[in-house]
């Protein structure tokens, strides 16, 4: 996997919006909480169209958490596939448990 510039139409987004210059990575951090409580409770009442909201807006939130620590989403997300692309281990009451 490789990716690469995909995200820039929400750093660009969030750049208008002056979410880089006036930011806080603090006030980021508790949004990605309130998106993650979104998507449990979309999750737990089963709600197709909230989950696919909520799991956007997480997206969002990450890109504009790694740009506030001057770093791309896409080098996080290749950094950690390299790490588990090769993982083994075992399916366990619906979790992935890794060797």
């Amino acid at each position: 996997m490789n990716l690469k510039n995909e995200f820039d139409p929400i750093r660009n987004w969030a750049k208008n919006r002056e979410i880089y210059s006036k930011g806080d990575i603090k006030t980021q951090t508790i949004k990605l909480f309130e998106e993650v409580g979104e998507l449990s409770k979309a999750i737990l009442d089963n709600n197709e169209h909230e989950i696919i909201d909520a799991i956007g807006d997480i997206v969002i939130v990450l890109t504009n958490l790694s740009k506030l620590k001057n770093l791309n989403i896409e080098d996080c997300v290749n950094s950690a596939y390299k790490v588990i692309q090769n993982r083994n281990g075992k399916m366990f009451n619906g979790t992935f448990v890794k060797e």
